[in-house]
């Protein structure tokens, strides 16, 4: 009898952990090949986690809340056969090369962890004091801020069973570098114990999609100095184009013709031009990606969002990134998407225009360092410029903002940028056929 250490898989570039959701199998039962063991959760997409081989649920290492660090075991599986290493699951493995063989991330938790062990206080932090469970992440953030055991016990914690959970120990960081009081178990937040004399005001939580989307977003702006530029674009023949062809588009390929595809293949041109806007930021260094990953983001039933990424855009048809868009966006309404489906982006198209809206400033989905809006297509009268004089027309018009990090993107090279989606959607070719 051997024994299979399953391993928290790696769910995207920025995904430092999850959630564990459910234990859809119990100590004891059998388990098949590729059948789901657990459900987890981050802040992009919930999953499921399946076996990477046949046996028997031998042993649960974390209940169901816990947050586990990507790289952590979290369950023992005992197989026929020699016994073999900790295995991620067969779905989030990485591909290498031409894909003739496949390798496994190291696991950043793992590393953070051995950094900060040499300038951790001389007081070892308990994965359980007073009753309550200390997540991995809980306890390496803890470190880092010098945050003893006896001051760890004192935070209060919102997760299951009191669990200090990564938002507690943050919010408590914050308070503490501001000079406030330690808080004691009996405070809250003032929203959490708000009492309404009228009567008329409900308070609702947040679920844990939009509380991890809240320290995603918070991480953001605290991450990257945010710079927004903007251009305002002339549309009339990509508009006309698409009212033109969408029918028989529709009856040739049986699907609809959205402007979100013209507007993926006029970025992916784009970053072309200018591949310094294609890159991330690790430490001091500049980290150039050479594919070309989009994601959009997605509108979901709930309010939430999330951003699937469609993989090398810039290799894909205008056909081709049509079925791709309506793929990925039917599924990510459905709860249907697979974590590669919603990793690797390198950059980011989030389409307000949408909701009505003219232009925004979207914070930028790291660790990226730019991402587009496209407000809403309006008639406007403009100026047109012609070999005869200029008059004055009713054209479509769209703004562009482009929200970039001061960091590594300048001013020069942001709307150098920005401009250069603008001149591909004003030179779409309105005479092309289908």
């Amino acid at each position: 009898m051997a024994e299979v250490k399953l391993i928290m898989p790696k769910m995207g570039e920025s995904i430092m952990e999850a959630t564990i959701l459910n234990w859809v199998k119990k100590v004891g039962d059998s388990i098949e090949i590729d059948e789901t063991v657990l459900e987890i959760a981050t802040d992009k997409v919930d999953s499921e986690v399946p076996s990477p081989v046949a046996g028997v649920l031998s042993k649960i290492l974390f209940e169901v809340d816990a947050v586990v660090p990507v790289g952590a075991e979290i369950a023992i599986i005992s197989t026929e056969g020699e016994e073999v290493s900790a295995t991620p699951s067969p779905a989030v493995q990485e591909n290498v090369g031409n894909g003739s063989s496949s390798k496994v991330s190291t696991p950043q938790p793992v590393a953070v962890e051995a950094a900060v062990a040499t300038a951790a206080p001389a007081e070892r932090i308990q994965s359980r004091s007073n009753g309550r469970f200390y997540s991995p992440l809980v306890k390496n953030i803890a470190r880092q801020e010098n945050i003893g055991q006896a001051e760890l016990d004192t935070i209060p914690g919102t997760g299951k069973d009191g669990r200090v959970t990564k938002r507690d120990i943050l919010g408590y960081i914050d308070v503490r570098s501001k000079g406030g009081g330690v808080p004691t178990s009996t405070q809250k937040q003032s929203v959490s114990t708000a009492v309404s004399v009228s009567g008329e005001t409900e308070i609702v939580e947040m679920d844990r999609m939009r509380r991890l989307i809240a320290d995603h977003m918070v991480n953001s702006k605290k991450t990257s100095p945010h710079v927004t530029s903007f251009v305002e674009v002339d549309v009339t023949g990509m508009v006309d184009w698409r009212n033109r062809v969408k029918n028989a588009f529709q009856k040739k390929y049986g699907e609809k013709i959205t402007y979100t595809p013209i507007l993926v293949e006029a970025v992916s041109k784009a970053i072309r031009d200018f591949p310094m806007v294609n890159i991330s930021v690790d430490g001091k260094n500049i980290i150039v990606k050479k594919d070309i990953n989009v994601g959009m983001a997605t509108a979901l039933p709930s309010g939430n969002l999330i951003v699937p990424v469609i993989k090398s855009a810039d290799q894909l048809s205008l056909i081709g990134l049509t079925k791709k868009v309506n793929d990925l966006a039917f599924r990510a309404r459905n709860n249907e998407l697979k974590p590669d489906e919603i990793q690797g982006g390198t950059f980011t198209l989030t389409n307000v225009g949408t909701f009505g809206n003219v232009m925004g400033t979207p914070i930028i989905n790291q660790p990226q360092v730019a991402i587009l809006a496209a407000g809403a297509i309006r008639k406007k009268p403009a100026v047109i410029e012609t070999d005869k004089g200029d008059f004055i027309g009713v054209r479509q018009m769209m703004f562009l903002s482009l929200s970039y990090d001061h960091r590594v993107v300048d001013g020069f090279l942001g709307g150098s940028f920005l401009r250069k989606i603008g001149d591909y959607l004003e030179q779409f070719d309105d005479q092309q056929g289908i």
